[in-house]
């Protein structure tokens, strides 16, 4: 455990008070977001019990590409993924997880006017709320980042505070803290989730009132509250990722022309795209990738990175959840009853903001206003869009 969690934890074991002291909380769903929101209310004396229908990590953040970057234009964004990133370096270390310093670059070709424009507006905003980030010219782009061919490239915006990890060895490493601070974890444990009172149900029948439910499951998050009578405005959907063996160290690259990001990984190269925009079942999804994705990727990818060597080690699919304006599900849905959800594939870089916020609205603070899931009547009719995407709106 890394001297920050340690400290953090200490802090909160001495504490004279501490605002969770006689609560008791169940979190459902231990990925990246329920294990840090139950690490959160952990080390504020919360009594937490963090639930999975399978082991931690096994959903979506198992699958999770690792991008970690602040690289947004909207004043919330903004704060939510600067301070994701403040403790995505303050927790990491040999004996937790890594998380190796990148910049980020995302990119718009040459007769794209649409997103260049929009990269060019976006960049203006992000530095306008505090953002290092930088405009570069096809010219000063392949000179500070020789591997990547650039010219075809219009604009590119470089991030500075940017990083990649590894998912499931942050989301072990968040679990074992929360464990570590006094929560109890209850891995391949199926609940139902019951309100007024707020409660769990286990598959005995066993029922455990509790001060809130706080539900954090991922693709599974729909219908786990559909079960409890609670609709919201989420759609699962399938994407898909690849690791090839390959040589790169820098940059982590978002090529919003080709639709696809690439990032440096222990073994080469890992890379993604293919959104698929139909809701998926969670329970019954193909988890391998299409037939020919890999090989069309790939190409793709050796045109950007023209003098790299790329073979082929693995391809996968996992889901990740939208919802009507692509902004997450974040806060208080019933009395006691939470949510975070619908992260259009930014839910793990956001995790460790995201869960100690969720974690203070349990304990009275206010929510993220943007976020908050009530703004939806959880009946609405929308369309599945690509979660990195590129547009000029504030």
């Amino acid at each position: 455990m890394t001297d920050s969690l340690e400290a953090e934890l200490a802090v909160g074991a001495d504490a004279f008070v501490r605002e969770g002291e006689g609560l008791e909380v169940a979190v459902v769903g231990a990925g990246a977001v329920g294990a840090t929101t139950a690490y959160d209310l952990a080390r504020e004396g919360v009594d937490v019990t963090l639930y999975d229908r399978g082991q931690v990590a096994s959903g979506a953040s198992g699958r999770a590409a690792g991008l970690c970057y602040d690289a947004f234009a909207d004043p919330v964004d903004v704060e939510i993924g600067g301070d994701a990133i403040k403790r995505f370096r303050a927790f990491s270390g040999d004996d937790t997880f890594p998380f190796v310093e990148c910049p980020y670059v995302w990119l718009a070709r040459e007769g794209d006017a649409d997103r260049a424009d929009a990269i060019r507006d976006q960049i203006e905003r992000m530095q306008e709320n505090g953002v290092v980030a930088l405009e570069s010219d096809a010219d000063a782009l392949e000179d500070r980042f020789p591997t990547l061919r650039t010219d075809d490239v219009a604009v590119a915006g470089i991030a500075g505070g940017a990083g990649y990890t590894d998912p499931g060895r942050y989301t072990a490493c968040l679990a074992a803290a929360a464990s570590g601070a006094g929560a109890s974890l209850e891995p391949n444990t199926l609940v139902r989730v019951r309100t007024d009172p707020s409660r769990v149900v286990l598959e005995d029948g066993t029922e455990r009132e509790v001060d809130a439910v706080v539900v954090t499951a991922g693709a599974h998050t729909k219908r786990v509250l559909a079960d409890a009578g609670v609709p919201i405005a989420m759609k699962p959907y399938r994407v898909q990722a690849l690791v090839a063996r390959a040589a790169l160290e820098e940059p982590m690259c978002y090529d919003a022309s080709g639709e696809f990001y690439l990032r440096p990984h222990p073994e080469g190269l890992l890379a993604g795209d293919g959104t698929e925009h139909v809701e998926a079942d969670p329970d019954d999804y193909d988890r391998g990738a299409d037939p020919n994705f890999a090989k069309d990727l790939l190409e793709r990818v050796r045109r950007r990175l023209p003098g790299t060597d790329l073979e082929l080690d693995r391809a996968w699919a996992g889901l990740c959840t939208a919802t009507p304006d692509r902004d997450p599900l974040v806060g208080e849905l019933r009395s006691g009853l939470y949510v975070a959800t619908g992260f259009q594939g930014h839910g793990f870089m956001r995790a460790p903001a995201i869960g100690e916020r969720l974690a203070k609205q349990v304990l009275g603070d206010s929510g993220i206003n943007a976020f908050d899931p009530t703004r939806f009547d959880g009946d609405e009719s929308f369309a599945i869009v690509d979660g990195m995407a590129i547009d000029s709106e504030p």
